[in-house]
């Protein structure tokens, strides 16, 4: 079969950095899943996207798809023909349908029984036909938040194009895109090589942007600019700061990278190095050094996009460009400085946190009394815990804070320092909103613990409780990253605490009609719930956790014992006999009126050995999981019921257990009712039955 190799290439304006590594992928995804729709099979992949281009080279492309096949059924045969032999209507009607006289048709067998029909090829998609429609459907498809228009077109895309490549081997006519006509011709360096360069084959494409100054490849950029910093830090003998987002974001900024280094006052570095970072990177994208020890540097490594003649006058245009954004961190922090935190907490009463739930001024009063009611279950200093909860939210009403967003909590832990507050309490104030992300570290001290947890316990509580639950991807509280980091904080640091008593303390900081009854109930089953996400990122099936939620507990460090108790037994060889063993004892006892007497068991009215050996089994084997159960060892509470298997299994094989005998019916139905008690002392196992 004949083949050509494709490329597509979307030249434009500059793209936005921050999106260009998705809008690559994404391209690349299209064309594939555009030439597999079409059964155009293929080679291999290459992807390449920069500030001015995306773009897809895929080798070997079937020029031509193979012939199918195709199959049209018609009514019943029986219905073909009426009795005088006649074609009857409906066989008519399907043979004008298909373009033929009813004589043409024939009668093929279905799972349905004989039916009219008709069996023709269908020729197979041509790549030459159909890649301007593939083309087309892949830009759509990409995630553009906000597509524009230029000009008089009205094609609209993430930014104006200008060129469009579109080769299949050497054909490069494929009719117009983003009202553009496609050729053989791109661009390479905006300056270091503005003229257009036009291409043999496509196998000449990234040789021939590498020649005009571009470096195409996405990922070989990204590690020539990640191997160029490396080597510009150790000639300082420093370690580089590579953020990995940064890094993709630089990498969408420049064609031909160029790491340069430059400098800036020592006198910066008394400012907090958190301020400095923030200026340098999220400003002006530059990668910040550190001494081995960890601490700040006064340099910076920024990349050029050009190879210039004169590096130092690019090196201090940038030293001046970020000379007067270290000034204003130091004199926001010089500023600030001179009025103590504890001064700031009636400003807060400027600042709305909810409408309906009053101003951040209310909030700090409501988490003064939840962080010292908190403090003692956390083994924290009730006193300590209410300082942390009174100053938590004071930084952000400071010219540093509102300067620079990211610094909220850093920027008040170094100034409560600098107002003598005690340690704990100071870095309580930056570690409350630890976790800021899945996997994020944890606050450490028992202090930031009782303020991270209060925190986010009165904000879930306060949001559901004026009937504003995350809905779909709507989560302006960041909700569920809320109840995920107070789960991480309890199972992780092993705090014991009942959730139910703790949201009942954050709702009663509420004044009574802010918030509806029974919320604490709903934030409860809404916070339980997200341990299914938790679960299932560690690849323990969803039935295990179903199995222990049934339980409808409430204490998050016990639930996920629980849970890696019951995945640990669900790998052992007898967990499926005895899951579905529950299940059966489960629908057994369902059956029963709900108001059904259940009593002890009476040895005397055993009629088969095998209800005593289960009876033997239970008492010795229950025992011994009982003893585990009282030390919270779910793990060997289970291993030790799962030597239940075969008196269990003997027990339905020799046993009628609903029996004529009224008597012997409820002494065996007591006896299972025992069985399922002890199981659902660690959680429902039934369910984790196979269907």
């Amino acid at each position: 079969m004949s083949t050509a190799t494709l490329l597509v290439e979307i030249g434009t304006e500059e793209l936005p950095p921050k999106a260009l590594k998705a809008l690559g992928l994404a391209f690349r995804d299209g064309v594939v899943s555009g030439l597999a729709q079409r059964d155009l099979g293929h080679g291999d992949v290459q992807w390449f996207a920069t500030p001015r281009r995306l773009a897809v080279l895929v080798d070997a492309v079937s020029l031509a798809a193979p012939d199918k096949a195709v199959e049209a059924l018609g009514p019943p045969a029986d219905k073909a023909k009426d009795a005088e032999g006649n074609w009857t209507k409906a066989a008519a009607g399907f043979a004008q349908k298909q373009g033929v006289e009813p004589g043409q048709l024939e009668v093929l067998d279905t799972p349905k029984g004989p039916r009219l029909g008709l069996r023709s090829t269908a020729p197979g998609a041509r790549a030459a036909e159909v890649l301007n429609e593939i083309i087309r459907q892949s830009l759509a498809d990409l995630p553009i938040p906000k597509r524009m228009r230029w000009g008089a077109s009205r094609e609209e895309f993430v930014r104006p194009a200008h060129w469009v490549v579109a080769m299949l081997g050497d054909n490069c006519e494929h009719g117009n895109i983003l009202g553009l006509p496609t050729g053989n011709t791109t661009r390479g360096h905006r300056f270091h090589a503005c003229g257009t360069i036009t291409l043999a084959r496509p196998e000449d494409y990234e040789q021939a942007l590498a020649d005009a100054k571009v470096i195409a490849s996405f990922a070989r950029r990204r590690e020539m600019i990640r191997d160029q910093v490396e080597v510009e830090a150790s000639a300082l003998k420093a370690h580089a700061v590579i953020d990995e987002d940064l890094l993709d974001e630089v990498t969408g900024l420049v064609e031909w990278p160029v790491a340069l280094t430059g400098s800036f006052e020592e006198r910066f570095l008394e400012v907090p190095p958190e301020a400095l970072v923030s200026s340098m990177k999220e400003h002006q994208k530059y990668f910040h050094l550190v001494d081995d020890n960890g601490a700040l540097k006064p340099n910076f490594i920024t990349l050029s996009n050009i190879e210039s003649k004169d590096p130092i006058q690019v090196i201090a245009g940038n030293e001046r460009v970020i000379r007067p954004r270290l000034s204003d961190a130091a004199f926001f922090f010089a500023t600030d400085k001179k009025t103590p935190l504890a001064d700031r907490v009636e400003a807060l009463g400027n600042i709305v946190f909810q409408q309906q739930l009053g101003t951040l001024r209310d909030k700090t009063g409501r988490l003064v009394r939840l962080a010292g009611a908190l403090a003692p279950l956390v083994g924290a200093d009730a006193a300590s815990a209410e300082r942390a909860a009174l100053l938590a939210k004071t930084d952000l009403v400071t010219d540093m804070v509102l300067e620079f967003s990211d610094m909220q909590g850093i920027a008040g832990s170094y100034y409560a320092l600098a107002d003598g507050e005690a340690p704990d309490v100071a870095a309580a104030l930056a570690q409350q909103y630890w976790p800021k992300f899945a996997g994020d570290r944890l606050p450490e001290g028992p202090t930031a613990t009782a303020l991270g947890l209060a925190d986010r316990l009165d904000t879930l509580v306060g949001i559901f409780g004026i009937g504003q639950p995350p809905s779909g991807s709507r989560d302006p509280f960041a909700l569920r990253r809320a109840s995920l980091a107070v789960l991480r904080i309890l199972v992780e640091k092993e705090l014991d605490l009942d959730l139910a008593d703790c949201l009942a303390l954050a709702a009663d900081g509420y004044p009574e009609g802010v918030i509806a009854d029974g919320t604490a109930g709903q934030v409860q089953e809404y916070m339980v719930e997200r341990f299914r996400a938790w679960y299932e990122e560690a690849a323990i099936p969803v039935e295990v956790f179903l199995a222990v939620s049934a339980k409808q507990l409430s204490r998050p460090l016990d639930i996920h014992r629980r849970v890696q108790a019951v995945h640990a037994f669900a790998q052992l060889p007898e967990a499926q006999a005895l899951a579905a063993a529950n299940k059966r004892v489960s629908n057994i006892l369902g059956k029963l009126d709900a108001d059904h007497a259940f009593g002890a068991v009476d040895a005397g009215l055993f009629a088969e050995a095998q209800e005593q050996a289960l009876t033997d089994a239970l008492a010795a084997l229950g025992l011994e999981a009982r003893a585990h159960l009282e030390q919270g060892a779910y793990t060997q509470a289970l291993t030790a019921l799962a030597g239940l298997r075969e008196p269990v299994d003997a027990y339905f094989d020799g046993v009628m257990v609903n029996a004529e005998d009224e008597a012997l019916r409820g002494n065996r139905l007591n006896l299972l009712k025992q069985l399922r008690d002890l199981f659902l002392e660690v959680a429902d196992i039934s369910l984790l039955a196979v269907k």
